[in-house]
């Protein structure tokens, strides 16, 4: 692909995302634009971030190590949004803005144990399994408002909210129900105002359904696909 094109895919979500917004009856600017820079060079990156995008995802420890260490992300701010072991949180406590994948109190433990001798404050999202599936991380619904009440007890954490992937659909809207769900539970545990909380943040929505996610409330969406094409998997 051609750089420019990047900017033009990126033109083309943001007119997405505005419609969808519009039909919802919602204001554009409440939803950000996460670019999922998995398997894209540090040159691409930095092309999607002058193309205007709002945040840097990254899935991958070592990928975002070594991308960082050439300045990719400059002058955005950057998350990790895949599944995090806790032997590997040491590389992300300070150096990413926010967690998106935090599933279990083990992992909130680590990551709060490294922020206090860091001397700062980690801000995390609870990732949800909002379709109950075997094969992907996240705590069952019901486990959500129980694991942001534990927030008290870790100070060198903030809870920013959620984040969640649901099961793959094919069928128009198919995923609405999950992020109406997600969003009702969003609000509800928002509301509560748990120690060690400042939930303002949803992140729900991909490349194929972001839409819709937009019209249920998502606050932030995670577009690879749409922005960078089909990633070119290597095979061993």
């Amino acid at each position: 692909m051609e750089l420019s094109e990047i900017a033009d895919r990126v033109a083309r979500v943001r007119e997405q995302m505005a419609k969808a917004a519009a039909q919802a009856g919602r204001d554009e600017k409440e939803v950000l634009l996460l670019a999922a820079t998995k398997m894209n060079d540090a040159q691409r990156v930095r092309e999607a971030i002058a193309a205007g995008v709002d945040v840097c995802g990254e899935n991958r420890v070592q990928e975002l190590q070594e991308k960082n260490a050439q300045g990719a992300y400059e002058g955005c701010p950057l998350h990790f949004i895949g599944h995090l072991q806790k032997n590997k949180a040491k590389f992300l406590v300070g150096t990413v803005e926010l967690i998106h994948s935090v599933d279990s109190p083990e992992l909130m433990h680590t990551i709060n144990r490294l922020a206090e001798q860091r001397g700062l404050t980690q801000d995390i999202l609870i990732e949800v399994n909002v379709g109950g599936e075997a094969a992907k991380s996240g705590i069952p619904p019901e486990a959500a408002d129980e694991m942001a009440a534990e927030m008290a007890e870790y100070p060198n954490l903030r809870l920013r909210g959620f984040m969640t992937i649901p099961p793959i659909s094919t069928e128009n809207g198919g995923n609405l129900r999950y992020f109406a769900k997600m969003y009702e539970l969003y609000v509800d545990i928002k509301a509560k105002k748990y120690d060690n909380t400042n939930i303002d943040c949803l992140s729900m929505g991909m490349s194929d359904d972001f839409a819709d996610a937009i019209k249920e409330g998502t606050t932030m969406i995670r577009v690879g696909t749409a922005i960078f094409g089909s990633r070119q998997y290597v095979k061993n």
